[in-house]
């Protein structure tokens, strides 16, 4: 790699020339989120709508009501298939992800976070492409699984994130690194909820076309934005080799590598606690939709886009929960109380039959998100600041085991359960964060 030094005065011009304006890292991850929570919804909603199509199948929603047949074997086979399928997509993703995402993320020590960001906004784009002529052309839903991995080849959300976080770190002090990585999350957390409120509504007036075109059209603008007006934030970027193990090593070493700056026993702690509740996030997340569209609950687009828009408010609420409780109590205690509100929601979705128990099971996630970013920011004050890009690629490697995870459990266990207690996974959640709850006490 020392070879490599003498044409450092390319990358440093480079960006210097290419940038129009130095802009925040905070629109891209906006724009990432809002395209992606516009998705995901309706890839679940037309994936059910699909396979009732190919089975025959009409019997959830009878004069805008919603029929008791949970035991109609039809349904019962559109809801294995739309959630094997959701598996299928996020196994396929997640695989490819755990490669790519970390060897960009540490990669990006060198050359800096620009270049990563402008790979994972192309990946974005491309699945978002793919998704349009599915829905426009009526290709099979395999195709949905392709987009996924040509995605994760290009480092993926996780990988977006991963910059995103590690850009934060570069121009943040110690003490405002919490809430500047909680403020990040929020921005994710409105996208999340601007998204939702407009995709239940514009699917019951147009259908699923024009909505992946918008997102398609965001991740477009996204791209141009990473390429031309994100201000790098590595001090000093440098030319680097992409294919290499030194970046995987970089990523091994932060846990294998005693430091006196650093506490092994706590990153491989703080890991284990953010891989679980990451884990039940996702794996709650993506279930609820079909949750809700089945029997008793049986929503319309309509209402998914509200219990959707629910579920990304905790962003913005846990963001300000966070500012006020940090004046009284120490971040690992904000973290516990999180949890807490967190294992509420899950036990009351358990048990929702009716749409006001479900916004009741939403509500008690108001303080849910505080916990993440306190792992994240405990995560980069353990770490030197040549290796923020190495930690959060690490974070992001966590993020994809957490997301395959929550795939793997979460996807495979709701059918299962469907004939005794559909709420069962939810309770399963509420148990594995108390792992966490734990190991932050």
């Amino acid at each position: 790699m020392e070879g490599s030094a003498s044409p450092p005065d390319k990358p440093r011009s480079r960006p210097a020339a290419a940038v129009l304006c130095r802009g925040p890292v905070e629109p891209l991850v906006f724009l990432a989120n809002f395209a992606l929570v516009l998705q995901g919804p309706l890839t679940t909603q037309y994936l059910w709508h699909r396979f009732s199509a190919d089975l025959g199948y009409n019997g959830t929603r009878h004069r805008g009501g919603c029929s008791n047949r949970s035991s109609d074997p039809t349904m019962q086979e559109v809801e294995t298939l739309t959630s094997h399928w959701t598996l299928y997509m996020n196994v396929g993703g997640f695989l490819v992800g755990l490669f790519s995402s970390t060897l960009l993320g540490a990669w990006s020590d060198c050359v800096g976070r620009r270049p990563l960001l402008v790979l994972t906004s192309l990946g974005l784009l491309l699945q978002a492409l793919v998704s349009v002529f599915v829905v426009q052309l009526q290709l099979h839903v395999g195709y949905f699984v392709l987009g996924r991995i040509l995605c994760a080849l290009l480092g993926d959300f996780s990988g977006l994130l991963a910059a995103s976080f590690a850009s934060v770190a570069d121009v943040s002090s110690c003490h405002s690194r919490t809430f500047r990585m909680a403020l990040l999350e929020a921005g994710i957390g409105v996208a999340g909820m601007l998204a939702s409120l407009l995709g239940g509504h514009w699917l019951r007036a147009q259908g699923y076309a024009n909505p992946f075109w918008l997102a398609l059209a965001l991740l477009i603008a996204m791209t141009l934005y990473a390429a031309f007006c994100f201000g790098e934030t590595l001090k000093e970027p440098k030319s680097a080799r992409l294919f290499t193990f030194h970046h995987h090593r970089s990523i091994v070493q932060l846990y294998v590598t005693p430091a006196p700056e650093k506490s092994r026993k706590h990153l491989a702690l703080y890991s284990l606690a953010i891989f679980v509740v990451i884990t039940v996030h996702f794996g709650a997340q993506d279930i609820l939709t079909l949750y809700e569209l089945s029997t008793p609950l049986c929503w319309d687009s309509k209402l998914i886009g509200y219990g959707s828009a629910a579920q990304h408010l905790p962003y913005l609420t846990s963001l300000l929960g966070l500012k006020l409780l940090q004046h009284c109590l120490v971040d690992a205690w904000v973290a516990e109380i999180g949890l807490a509100f967190n294992i509420l929601g899950m036990v009351v979705f358990a048990f929702a039959t009716i749409t006001p128990l479900m916004f009741t099971g939403y509500g008690l996630l108001f303080l849910s998100l505080v916990t993440t970013p306190i792992i994240r920011a405990k995560l980069s004050k353990l770490v030197r600041e040549t290796e923020q890009g190495a930690l959060f690629s690490a974070v992001a490697c966590v993020n994809g085991l957490a997301m395959l995870t929550a795939s793997g459990i979460f996807n495979s266990l709701y059918p299962v359960t469907l004939n005794f207690m559909k709420g069962f996974p939810f309770l399963l959640g509420a148990g594995l964060l108390l792992i966490p709850a734990i190991l932050i006490g």
